[in-house]
């Protein structure tokens, strides 16, 4: 058997099998666990044991790079740094990735989607964040994972597609079907430039102003933002709202923000406005 640090080689021929399991696992795919480990153990020449290790590696750096995980594959931490490497190494061959997969249609004679689950935002939580996600938000930073998530446009329509339907569907729950005709896609129908997504209503007719962001990975995972957006977001307080939707390629779930952004979130310059005077 193969023995000392995993190679390059090895890495990206591991971290590729486990994204092929994954595929099949989030499309509702048989796939043989088993298989595949035999499979890397002669492509490899590692043992079982350390390819099923290493495959919670690959979960525990999957969640600081915003990605759904293998659930069989428990997160086991303190992962290599060339393990990460490899794991942006196939994300940047494969973008929209997830996106790409066969989606399961709703079933016929479903009169509503199951409405979202809507939880309290990590920053209103009792409990600090762990070890575990420092390691996390380490990786998020190192590698971007804001940025990368701003780009994938496909992940950014699906989502606020599914906030779209989540407000109307609650408009027509409360009995204002009235209302849930007017809900508006603005980003869709009038571009980006209006700070929000979503125009909807409360159930008593208020404006209600949706800007939503969207990831595949936890509730922690950091997001862009713009300054029109913030800007937008202080000057209409009472009506705008951060939709934030995450762990979308499994079960999505939902909390909202509501201004001034800084009292939740650290809100950092990554960017500036070269001109010449």
């Amino acid at each position: 058997m193969a023995e000392g640090p995993w190679t390059d080689q090895e890495n990206d021929a591991i971290v590729a099998d486990y994204f092929d399991m994954l595929a099949d696992d989030l499309c509702g795919r048989a796939y043989n666990k088993a298989a595949h480990n035999r499979g890397l153990q002669a492509e490899t020449g590692r043992s079982r044991g350390s390819i099923e290790f290493k495959h919670c590696n690959i979960s525990a750096a999957l969640l600081g790079f915003a990605q759904p995980i293998i659930r069989g594959y428990l997160p086991r931490y303190n992962i290599q740094d060339s393990l990460k490497e490899a794991i942006d190494r196939w994300l940047m061959k494969n973008p929209e990735w997830v996106e790409r997969l066969p989606r399961t249609p709703h079933a016929a004679g479903m009169a509503e989607p199951r409405p979202l689950f809507a939880g309290v935002p990590p920053t209103l939580r009792n409990a600090p964040p762990s070890e575990e996600d420092e390691q996390l938000r380490a990786i998020a930073r190192h590698f971007d994972v804001a940025a990368r998530d701003e780009r994938n446009r496909a992940l950014g329509k699906a989502g606020e597609e599914l906030a779209l339907e989540h407000e109307r569907g609650n408009l027509r729950r409360a009995g204002r079907a009235d209302l849930a005709k007017q809900v508006v896609w603005t980003s869709h129908e009038e571009g980006d430039g209006a700070g929000y997504d979503i125009a909807s209503f409360t159930p008593e007719g208020r404006p209600r102003l949706l800007e939503v962001k969207t990831t595949n990975g936890p509730d922690r995972t950091p997001f862009h933002i713009s300054q029109n957006e913030i800007r937008v977001a202080n000057a209409r307080r009472d009506e705008w709202h951060l939709f934030r939707l995450y762990n979308f390629a499994r079960e999505p779930a939902l909390f909202e923000l509501r201004p001034p952004l800084e009292n939740h979130v650290t809100l950092t310059a990554t960017s500036f406005r070269a001109g010449f005077d």
